[in-house]
């Protein structure tokens, strides 16, 4: 079995997960083989900041220095966190004495492996699974494989502006990723999540002139309100003194004008708060593995929105 580096959470359902971690025999198998395994950590020993894994009929035990993959101190926080959640792992040892047998795991050499076969070798444009950990205002955090985590930067997420990243997303939320580029110092990668999500004339065919549709407000300005009709496409709208930042609304389609990107609206009715939409993939994230540029623009528009995979 070839290791696939995918999230945390991805591979505790799989037949293969449950098939290594329902007997001694087959940790003691996936010991030999290096696999991967993943198992939900039920606790952690505040005493000595371990984690015990729930393996079968089994509890594993991740030391505080196999708990990550990192330079430097290992945050408490990191390790507490897990607790309720899937995490991955790589069999140690496994000692059988009187009692219940003693199964050290690591955590931290699952993840070194995943960084060194997997996150390594990324290049800027490859299209990957992810699943969000964490949202701060700033952007959202998300899982690229065995818990190594990367930000996707507020202003990656959509083209449409949003005020904080849980306007789009949720904690645990599955999605794919695009990597951005990669930092030259620290190494580290940068997602980007817009590309995916179509470009202005993609999101603008959902759309015709003289009909009345759905949107949320994303903004209010001194000249007018920004209306978001999909994640990568918003319009303007005549100001009104009674609309605020994630309303639903309905508004009319004056009219669309490629050359310029503009969909000029008028807001017909506030309806509420706007729920949160699942994300539509104008990629075939399923069979393209990689971009190498996305143009947002229409073809002939002065204003260029752009990313070049290099």
């Amino acid at each position: 079995m070839e290791n696939k580096y995918m999230p945390e959470g991805y591979l505790i359902s799989t037949e293969a997960n449950r098939l290594y971690t329902s007997s001694l025999k087959n940790l003691e198998a996936a010991m030999k083989k290096g696999i991967i395994l993943e198992g939900i950590a039920c606790v952690c020993d505040c005493t000595d900041m371990s984690l015990r894994v729930r393996l079968g009929g089994f509890e594993g035990i991740i030391e505080h220095s196999e708990t990550m993959y990192c330079e430097g101190e290992i945050k408490d926080i990191a390790i507490i966190t897990r607790v309720g959640k899937p995490v991955c792992f790589k069999v140690k040892s496994i000692e059988c004495s009187e009692g219940a047998p003693r199964i050290l795991l690591s955590r931290r050499e699952a993840q070194r492996e995943c960084m060194e076969c997997f996150v390594n070798a990324l290049n800027p444009g490859d299209i990957i699974p992810s699943v969000v950990t964490h949202l701060d205002p700033f952007g959202a955090f998300v899982d690229i494989g065995c818990g190594i985590i990367s930000l996707i930067t507020i202003d990656s997420i959509s083209v449409s502006r949003i005020f904080h990243p849980s306007d789009r997303l949720y904690m645990g939320e599955g999605l794919h990723t695009v990597v951005k580029c990669r930092d030259r110092e620290t190494g580290r990668l940068y997602m980007s999540l817009r590309e995916l999500l179509g470009t202005w004339e993609e999101n603008a065919a959902n759309f015709t002139p003289y009909s009345t549709v759905p949107g949320i407000v994303r903004s209010v300005e001194e000249y007018g309100v920004f209306v978001e009709l999909s994640p990568n496409l918003a319009g303007l709208a005549e100001l009104r003194d009674d609309v605020c930042p994630g309303d639903l609304c309905s508004v009319y389609i004056k009219n669309i004008i490629p050359e310029r990107m503009k969909i000029k609206l008028v807001i017909i009715d506030i309806s509420g708060t706007a729920k949160r939409e699942p994300l539509r993939y104008y990629v075939d994230v399923d069979k393209v593995r990689r971009l190498d540029r996305w143009d947002y623009s229409p073809a002939g528009a002065k204003k260029r929105v752009e990313s070049v995979f290099i």
